[in-house]
């Protein structure tokens, strides 16, 4: 509730400490695990998943062009390695062992206890599959219960049609376009921006958890609820 000094409004009181920086720890869930990206461990199986002319399309809204070589993609992968922010996990099939994807905390303000997923790279094999939403679920978890952040952002491309649809139907909130907000590849980007707040978050840990329970899918793994229903999502 805002409140009033010197008679002008004012927002409401918030507690000034500072969240903490993700560090690189294993954050673990029942299909996948997030580990911190190694670029050793990790190649095999992340360049044969992601990588080639065959996964070109993954690439289109990605920062990067496609890597036509391992080299290259080696190489890519020991710079996300060392960065910091963002901070890069490695998404792990627990079933394979593989490395099936990646994702990164970043544009990281602890001060203002404001973080960003992003640069998410979801393989043929983690697309629309169970633990490509519970590793947004582990992130945001994450974020809110053990980090403190109180604000959690998701941008992407204004012309990336899934992921504005993955944004709302995990329960982000819309809030606007960046208009020529990045030059990306040579070409005009506008920026879509979401976000999920720390007193949105136990609505929306619960839809997690619903739509991850076992028991909503059947026995050819098709979900009885969807996420969108769940997180009241309007088709």
């Amino acid at each position: 509730m805002n409140s009033t000094v010197a008679q002008q409004l004012v927002g409401e009181p918030v507690d000034p400490s500072s969240a903490p920086r993700p560090r690189r720890i294993t954050l673990e869930g029942r299909t996948i695990s997030l580990t911190p990206l190694d670029a050793h461990e990790h190649l095999e199986s992340l360049w044969a998943s992601t990588g080639g002319p065959q996964n070109e399309h993954l690439w289109t809204y990605m920062f990067e062009w496609p890597f036509q070589n391992r080299a290259s993609f080696e190489a890519n992968l020991q710079r996300k390695e060392e960065s910091e922010d963002p901070l890069f996990y490695s998404i792990m099939e627990k079933s394979s062992g593989d490395a099936v994807g990646w994702a990164a905390y970043m544009r990281m303000e602890p001060i203002q206890r404001v973080i960003e997923v992003g640069s998410i790279m979801f393989s043929p094999r983690l697309q629309r599959t169970s633990g490509a939403t519970e590793a947004m679920y582990i992130m945001a978890r994450h974020a809110f219960e053990d980090m403190n952040y109180r604000r959690y952002e998701w941008k992407c491309d204004s012309l990336n049609a899934p992921s504005r649809r993955a944004a709302l139907r995990l329960g982000f909130q819309f809030e606007g376009l960046f208009r020529q907000h990045m030059i990306v590849k040579g070409r005009n980007r506008d920026t879509a921006w979401y976000s999920m707040l720390d007193s949105e978050w136990p609505s929306r840990k619960r839809a997690f958890e619903e739509w991850l329970d076992p028991s909503n899918f059947d026995q050819q793994g098709r979900q009885r609820v969807s996420l969108s229903e769940l997180n009241h999502v309007k088709s």
